[in-house]
């Protein structure tokens, strides 16, 4: 170990393995590498297991691949109808060639917020103010295909290009939270004055149905009063015509069983005057009796209480 050319090569051995393992690079997935020999461009390293030659090969720069997006800072911008606003933007973009993008431009981030800020004010050059608050999918349609061009020799591709916020100057703002609140105090205003409406459509049916409901009850109650009277006349009438019927049945059986008892003609103008005693009812002064049944001599002293009846 005190052997000083032993230390030497010991110390160079650990130095050639650093050196061999340094050159020995891995591309991880959604990387490339852009790789430079002795200061050209040599080629790009794509996914996997490299080795560079020491001294002559140097990886120039690291590139990802997947899509990324940035956020630029608000721009002023001024609208057709010369409105001072700030608008912010975020860009979608993805590096599709790594050799342009690391020799296309200097810092290219940079260049796309700046050519972002310069698309913006020629949009919105062109459009008025109630427009740029109301086109903003037409603004970025618009962005997205200028800045996806302007791009291409960059070895970048815009994937899409979003309006984050529109900032108007602080009077308009003002102004337009004075008609928004009036317009919900209008929107509020006729939304009751419905309410109102309605309900007062709906009372007025209310009472109208009521007021039909009563009028057909009432009707009904009428009609069967009405029917009520009609069945009643028709059970008096039933029963006087039955009374009759029964009298005149009675009488016509009196009659019958006298003729079948083989009764004189003095038992029948007995049962006529008892008749006319009937027709008296206790109310008669006097009653004129026939000259035939005054002759009855057996008979008056029987019915003299009847023609001399107060």
């Amino acid at each position: 170990m005190n052997d000083p050319v032993l230390v030497v090569l010991i110390v160079l051995l650990v130095l050639l393995v650093i050196l061999l393992f340094s050159c020995v690079k891995i591309v991880p997935q959604a990387s490339a590498y852009v790789i430079e020999r002795l200061g050209a461009y040599q080629g790009t390293w794509n996914v996997g297991m490299h080795f560079k030659i020491p001294f002559v090969d140097k990886v120039a720069n690291k590139v990802m691949l997947k899509e990324q997006v940035v956020d630029f800072a608000p721009q002023p911008v001024i609208t057709s109808d010369n409105v001072t606003m700030r608008i912010d933007t975020v860009v979608f973009y993805q590096i599709t060639d790594p050799k342009l993008y690391t020799y296309g431009v200097e810092r290219p981030i940079m260049a796309i917020e700046n050519l972002t800020a310069t698309t913006l004010r020629n949009i919105i050059g062109e459009l008025e103010f109630d427009e740029t608050l109301t086109s903003r999918e037409t603004i970025n349609t618009k962005m997205r295909a200028t800045l996806d061009v302007s791009t291409d020799p960059w070895g970048i591709k815009v994937n899409r290009v979003e309006l984050k916020n529109i900032i108007p100057p602080a009077d308009i703002q003002n102004a337009m939270e004075k008609v928004m609140k009036a317009e919900r105090e209008r929107r509020e205003a006729v939304t009751r004055a419905e309410g109102e409406k309605q309900a007062s459509i709906t009372v007025a049916e209310g009472k109208k149905a009521a007021a039909i409901l009563e009028a057909e009850a009432e009707k009904a109650t009428a009609i069967l009063r009405a029917e009520a009277e009609k069945e009643k006349t028709i059970r008096e009438a039933e029963g006087q015509a039955e009374a009759i019927m029964k009298v005149q049945q009675a009488t016509a059986d009196g009659i019958r069983m006298i003729k079948e008892a083989g009764a004189d003609d003095a038992v029948l103008k007995l049962k006529s005057l008892e008749a006319f005693e009937k027709a008296a009812d206790g109310k008669a002064t006097k009653i004129i009796i026939p000259s035939e049944i005054q002759g009855l001599a057996g008979l008056a002293t029987s019915f003299k209480e009847v023609i001399t009846k107060e």
